[in-house]
């Protein structure tokens, strides 16, 4: 399935688990053999993309701070672009920016996406039965984008990604094994680092940076 197909299939989704007035938002970044994948949840609101009258390039937290800061930490981006982030509203993303944001992500050899594609209008969490609707499509995605490591934020994308119950706290550094037709995939459980988790984003640096090494 080529990676237009899986726009198709991620905006139909949208509709049927998104809100209707807001757009899915897409994986984006290094999209071929990247040394990382971060997978997180279910896209923010906050993210500018998911408005409708947004016409730019459609990826992760775009016109949002405290993630940039955390790839900041973690030597990801540089703290030129990071300190532009942190100093500019949402409201003056422009997509101009929003490219150079992904160059530099797509420089530094990593990759940003959801296992859900779905914006919803609020903070509420996803069933599982939604997460494993989208997980063959993601499974999909990976096998494209083809990354060194994977990083699965939080219990819940963790759990159903790697087919076990998952606690974060005690698989710490641990790794996992996930096959994607015949190719193997080593797979990291991570704290999830913003929102909710924000009290958590230290460890899961300390946590990375031996995990990236």
């Amino acid at each position: 399935m080529e990676k237009i197909n899986l726009i198709n299939v991620y905006d139909t989704l949208q509709k049927k688990y998104g809100d209707k007035n807001l757009n899915s938002v897409y994986g984006g970044g290094c999209n071929k053999n990247p040394k990382v994948c971060f997978v997180f949840m279910n896209p923010t609101a906050k993210n500018i993309a998911t408005a409708k009258s947004w016409k730019g390039v459609r990826y992760q937290w775009l016109g949002t701070k405290p993630i940039w800061k955390f790839f900041n930490k973690l030597g990801l981006i540089s703290d030129e672009l990071n300190n532009e982030i942190q100093n500019k509203k949402a409201a003056d993303w422009t997509n101009e920016f929003c490219i150079e944001v992904y160059n530099e992500v797509k420089n530094n050899k990593f990759y940003i996406t959801n296992l859900a594609k779905c914006t919803q209008a609020d903070a509420r969490h996803l069933s599982d039965s939604v997460f494993l609707e989208y997980k063959k499509y993601l499974l999909l995605e990976l096998e494209q984008v083809n990354p060194k490591k994977i990083v699965f934020f939080g219990n819940q994308v963790s759990s159903i990604m790697l087919n076990q119950n998952i606690s974060v706290s005690n698989c710490r550094n641990q790794k996992f094994n996930l096959e994607i037709n015949n190719k193997n995939f080593d797979c990291y459980a991570v704290y999830y680092p913003v929102g909710n988790g924000f009290f958590n984003v230290d460890k899961a640096i300390e946590d990375l940076n031996k995990i990236l090494k």
